[in-house]
């Protein structure tokens, strides 16, 4: 590889971490302006040369229509004009944002004049591995960036053409910025053995984050030997109490479900209270057109038209227009049905009373919980992180969507005086 090129195949895995290991030391170091400068010729060298990059993801978009793949993937694929432009934007917005590395958490000084801070420090390298959206590409690697990580990236094959277009872009702009080129490096082998040796680079991966479906996420499980965060499934739900207002819930649910349905945060399954689901359900089902209702006995009753629903439908991410409709008899019945088929993505109630909303809050465990909003806004741009990296499932390290902070992790800095234990 040259200096600003891209990933050759004659580099192995193990060669090209070792690489961005080198870089991680460098980056942990970067000034903030140094970082910034980098992420704002990266945005305006996304734009300049945009042609290629279309050209490039025109190979891809071919290849994946020709194999026959669904209108989903293809739609997260493709690249416009406006989406390299949200891109660039996006980069704009990080390099906007305060800097996390060297923020003092606490500090204190103990008894015998030892004084301790807490630190925020770059994870060192961040491996992400994804599939179809090359937009990752520009996201994960402008986020590593602005933390002081190196992003180790292994996109799909579907997506190929498309990230080595952007990775060098980026590459590029990052040297020009007095960076190393290699605090982005992309692996080009997108066979399945490159893939495990990918997740299996201890000596250089300090964090591997998955992007993509169960698949991805079960061949992490079986064959990661880093330390890796789950970017989960989003098996979200929305739940209509009594006393909701009901034209409020129509607006959420038509939202959650159709506003952008191949995505994470999309509302999976709607659950209306028994109170008002003659009401509301007919009101639902007008608003959802063209979203296909897969029903319990109860909501079947009351749309004679929709569904019957299966029980795997209740677990499942459907990432399309297909809503599964449950009625229950009070809240307790709800939580109980999350907490049962629940991915612990992002979960929203509907009503007006503080009481049910507490307890909604608090007895529901996800990484997300709305009151009377929809669950699309469980992402980083809309909590303010400028992007994120991924939107985490689990509980250690980092929960929900993950920006620049959860990108950092503490280390101690302890000053003495000269003192030694006794």
């Amino acid at each position: 590889m040259s200096a600003t090129g891209n990933t050759t195949e004659t580099s192995s895995v193990a060669e090209l971490g070792l690489r961005v290991k080198a870089a991680s030391r460098v980056l942990a170091t970067a000034s903030t302006e140094q970082k910034n400068a980098a992420l704002v010729a990266a945005a305006e060298l996304l734009v300049a040369r945009s042609e290629s990059i279309l050209r490039a993801n025109e190979i891809d978009v071919a290849r994946a229509e020709s194999e026959g793949v669904s209108a989903t993937v293809v739609d997260r694929l493709r690249l416009t004009p406006a989406r390299i432009e949200s891109m660039a934007s996006g980069l704009r917005q990080v390099a906007g944002l305060p800097d996390p590395v060297g923020e003092v958490l606490d500090g204190w000084v103990r008894p015998n004049g030892l004084k301790i801070r807490r630190v925020r420090v770059p994870l060192g390298v961040v491996a992400i591995i994804y599939e179809n959206r090359p937009n990752v590409t520009s996201d994960a690697a402008g986020l590593c960036l602005k933390s002081g990580n190196a992003a180790f990236l292994r996109g799909s094959s579907g997506a190929i053409d498309s990230n080595i277009e952007i990775a060098s872009v980026l590459r590029e702009a990052i040297a020009s910025a007095g960076l190393p080129a290699d605090s982005v490096v992309l692996v080009e082998d997108t066979s399945r053995d490159a893939a495990v040796e990918f997740m299996q680079q201890r000596g250089s991966i300090d964090c591997l984050i998955p992007r993509g479906g169960p698949s991805l996420i079960r061949s992490i499980l079986d064959n990661a030997t880093v330390p890796f965060v789950i970017d989960g499934d989003g098996n979200c739900h929305v739940y209509v109490h009594a006393d909701a207002d009901l034209e409020m819930a129509s607006r959420i649910i038509v939202n959650a479900k159709m506003q952008r349905p191949s995505v994470c945060n999309a509302a999976e399954t709607l659950l209306v209270n028994a109170d008002v689901a003659g009401e509301f359900l007919p009101m639902a089902a007008a608003a959802l057109e063209g979203v296909e209702l897969l029903v319990d006995e109860k909501a079947l009753a009351i749309l004679p038209g929709a569904t019957p629903a299966s029980d795997e439908d209740w677990s499942t991410e459907f990432l399309d227009l297909r809503l599964a409709v449950k009625v229950v008899g009070s809240i307790d019945e709800a939580i109980d049905h999350i907490a049962r088929y629940s991915s612990g993505h992002s979960e929203a109630i509907i009503t007006k009373s503080l009481e049910a909303a507490e307890r909604f809050t608090t007895e529901v465990d996800a990484a997300a919980v709305l009151v009377n909003a929809s669950t699309r806004f469980v992402d980083g741009e809309e909590f303010g992180f400028g992007a994120e990296i991924g939107i985490s499932t689990q509980k250690l390290h980092a929960r929900g969507p993950m920006g620049l902070r959860e990108l950092t992790c503490a280390k101690y800095i302890v000053n003495g005086t000269g003192q030694t234990r006794g």
